[in-house]
């Protein structure tokens, strides 16, 4: 095989020859299937317009008898025509579906039902049509009894003498159909013609194909490769040195003038011989002018000879010692590279510093090369020095800069580490990480990265820090087994030519204390605001208590010994009305509780539900409606409920205080509903709350969530609900949005990733 490809490989005529036949074979092939495409299309298409002929030929013949209503001179005809070469069956089927007439007698009062081909040729359009295109008309392309047949349908339109209420039967003139006949075609004889004619076209195209190629090849043997013979053993005589033979048939082709080409190169290889000697001339100009400074010494270091650019930066002589002129010593080099061409009789690379005649310092990077006389003896060294003095700076800035860069690292505040990406083992630190952490340098160099983390699973911050996503959030332990929280950024680098994440992480402790004590404050405050709704709430089942009471303090004023069954039902409303408002103090005393920082799966419409019990009597005083519109197979989200709650509350307090506002402005009977409904896609939940309150300004759109920001009235609101739950959905991973409805009121989006989509901090 590796000798056939190789032969392939190594002669011009296969070169040539194999791709001109394969786009030749190409080209006739795509003819021949264009053309037996062609015949086979032209062929189909005069049988459909035969058959279309032939149907408007039927229904033509059909006419008389079926206006008559001459039943069994319809079925007559319909034998008659079945009886005709091509056609295999004949149908007339009314408008319901059933076989009136046919061909077959089996096929006589079946039913055809409206998914059936045959009827969607008409009925799939919404208003069927009355005139089927010739495309639609042909319904069916199927082998049946071991031939192709073809099935083509047509209408059978309500005339005026149909519709004639004299006559002896009539239909209503609004139907338009009366039903439809149904013809189908024999494609044998077509197939037949379409057969032959591809058999005979691909004869043709091989024929064209195999005489094309010969002609082909024939004339690239006479025009091409003959004379290519001929330079190949002209560049033959001139690669032996010989003079080429004169040309004794000159073309004036392209291959006439290569061979001219090559003949004339052979005359003047002769004249090139000529000009070796100037050769020598050039490279000692070469030697001279070349911008690196060089030097021939024999194996006592003296100078044998040195070119123009040594001459101008060294006072030195021939016969001189090198050391004295590059370095103004009085002796060799201790480690000097001429002295290891000498004695290993090969090239030698080294870094070197000395003076230039003006006394400035140079460096410079030293090649020696062993030269040898005609009889192979070594006997003298090239050195040749290149100038590096400027690189030689630059790589003491670099240094400096390097210095400069490793004590701001060192000196950060933060921590910062340099991980292996494989393993996360820790690779280098700062003082920063030293300090947080309690351990020192060398024995966190023992360590990974993930061993500070606390005992959680830390699969999700392994996924964050290899996508180069920030941490927002992330418990870590010291050397003293102290637990604090911090934040975690990580990017790729290199270090020592490893691929590394350099990651700095910083103390938030204080941070999301400080933001612990803001956020109870809010919940105080909205605990405030809610408490004439929450002092109702407990009213009703103390009232029910109190009324309990007045009933069997009654029955005892008046002597009496209340009866069993209602002593049972006393106790049993005192439990309820108990257990109703153990619940409410309950709750208020579990939202009132200052959060833990601690994340777990939680279903949000569940936290909605609560919130809205919790809000729902200052709703109901204001008599404001609440729509529920929640996803039951919502996916869970990772987030602390207790601050979910607060934020639904917030948003709950701003919907109710929009819907108060509108109606101050524009009276007691605009709508006041609140709609809150969930839903889930691409990993995200979405929750929407909206009002049909004043809505949010435009000018207030883009400072809404910021701190202390208020459209309310003085003494309304502090500006710190929405800026406190934009914190907390932002630190969940999630992101709030608001737009005005078009009926007024705004709605706001919270987004939040489903569990396991995103890392967070947390037990």
């Amino acid at each position: 095989m590796k000798t056939i490809v190789e032969l392939f490989r190594s002669r011009l005529v296969f070169k040539i020859t194999l791709p001109i036949a394969f786009i030749l074979f190409a080209s006739i092939f795509l003819w021949s299937f264009y053309h037996v495409q062609y015949q086979k299309d032209f062929t189909i298409d005069n049988l459909i317009m035969g058959a279309e002929r032939v149907s408007n030929t039927v229904k033509l013949g059909l006419h008389y008898a079926m206006m008559l209503n001459s039943r069994e001179d319809i079925q007559a005809i319909v034998n008659n025509y079945s009886k005709l070469k091509e056609i295999r069956n004949v149908r007339i089927i009314n408008k319901s579906g059933e076989v009136m007439f046919s061909s077959s007698p089996d096929q006589k009062n079946r039913i055809i039902a409206r998914r059936d081909p045959l009827c969607q040729a008409c009925h799939q359009y919404t208003v069927p049509t009355l005139h089927p295109t010739l495309s639609e008309a042909i319904y069916k392309d199927s082998q049946e009894n071991g031939e192709r047949v073809l099935r083509l349908v047509s209408p059978i339109l309500n005339e005026q003498g149909c519709s004639d209420s004299s006559g002896c039967h009539f239909h209503r003139a609004e139907e338009k159909i009366l039903g439809v006949l149904d013809l189908s075609f024999s494609l044998s004889e077509s197939d037949s013609l379409i057969s032959e004619s591809r058999q005979h076209t691909l004869y043709l195209a091989f024929i064209q194909f195999v005489v094309t190629f010969l002609t082909m090849a024939l004339l690239f043997l006479l025009l091409v490769k003959r004379p290519i013979n001929r330079i190949i053993r002209d560049a033959k005589l001139i690669s032996l040195g010989r003079s080429p033979k004169p040309q004794r048939v000159k073309s004036s082709d392209e291959i006439g003038q290569l061979a001219d080409a090559i003949h004339q190169m052979g005359v003047d290889l002769t004249a090139k011989n000529s000009q070796l000697s100037l050769q020598k001339n050039l490279y000692q100009d070469l030697f001279e002018g070349v911008p690196c400074v060089i030097t021939v010494q024999d194996r006592d270091f003296r100078l044998l000879r040195y070119n123009r650019a040594f001459e101008e930066r060294f006072n030195a002589s021939l016969g001189e010692y090198c050391y004295k002129a590059y370095k103004n010593r009085d002796s060799k080099c201790p480690d000097c590279p001429v002295e290891r061409t000498f004695k290993t009789g090969q090239f030698q690379t080294t870094e070197e510093s000395g003076c230039y005649r003006d006394g400035s310092l140079a460096h410079w990077i030293v090649n020696t090369a062993p030269i040898y006389d005609s009889e192979g003896r070594l006997v003298a060294a090239m050195e040749m020095c290149l100038d590096i003095t400027e690189r030689k700076e630059l790589e003491g800035e670099v240094k400096r800069s390097e210095k400069k860069y490793v004590d701001i690292f060192n000196n950060i505040p933060s921590a910062v580490f340099v991980l292996d990406q494989a393993d996360f083992s820790i690779r280098d630190c700062n003082k920063g990480a030293v300090t947080l952490y309690g351990w020192e340098k060398s024995e966190l160099a023992d360590m990974s990265f993930l061993d500070l983390f606390a005992d959680v699973d830390k699969s999700p911050f392994v996924t964050a820090i290899n996508k180069g996503q920030d941490i927002d959030q992330a418990k870590h332990i010291t050397r003293s087994g102290r637990e604090f929280f911090v934040a975690i950024n990580a990017s790729p680098s290199e270090f020592n030519k490893r691929k590394v994440y350099l990651v700095t992480v910083s103390d938030i402790s204080k941070r999301l204390d400080t933001e612990q004590q803001l956020i109870q404050a809010s919940k105080m405050a909205t605990l405030g605001e809610m408490a004439t709704g929450v002092a109702h709430e407990i009213n009703q089942p103390l009232a029910v208590i109190q009324a309990s009471v007045d009933l069997v303090k009654r029955s005892l004023t008046r002597g009496e010994t209340p009866g069993e069954p209602l002593l049972k039902r006393v106790t049993e409303l005192v439990a309820q009305q108990v257990e109703r408002a153990t619940k409410i103090i309950n709750h208020m005393r579990e939202f009132g509780r200052k959060s833990q920082i601690s994340l777990e799966e939680v279903a949000l419409n569940g936290v909605l539900q609560r919130s809205f019990d919790f809000f729902s009597q200052q709703l109901s005083l204001r008599s404001i409606e609440v729509a529920w519109e929640l996803d039951d197979k919502l996916p869970m989200v990772r987030c602390e409920p207790n601050r979910m709650e607060q934020v639904f509350i917030n948003f709950l307090i701003n919907a109710r205080d929009a819907i108060d506002e509108r109606a101050s402005k524009e009276g007691e009977d605009i709508p006041r509903r609140i709609t809150i409904k969930t839903m889930h896609n691409q990993g995200f939940v979405t929750v929407r709350i909206s009002d049909t309150g004043v809505g949010v300004p435009a000018a207030a759109m883009t400072r809404i969530f910021e701190p202390f920001f208020t459209t309310k009235q003085v003494g309304k609101g502090t500006g710190l609900g929405l800026s406190i739950s934009y914190g907390i959905i932002k630190e969940y991973g999630g992101s709030i949005n608001v737009v005005n409805n078009d009926d007024g009121g705004a709605s706001f989006f919270i987004r939040l990733p489903v569990a396991g989509e995103r890392p967070g901090g947390g037990e």
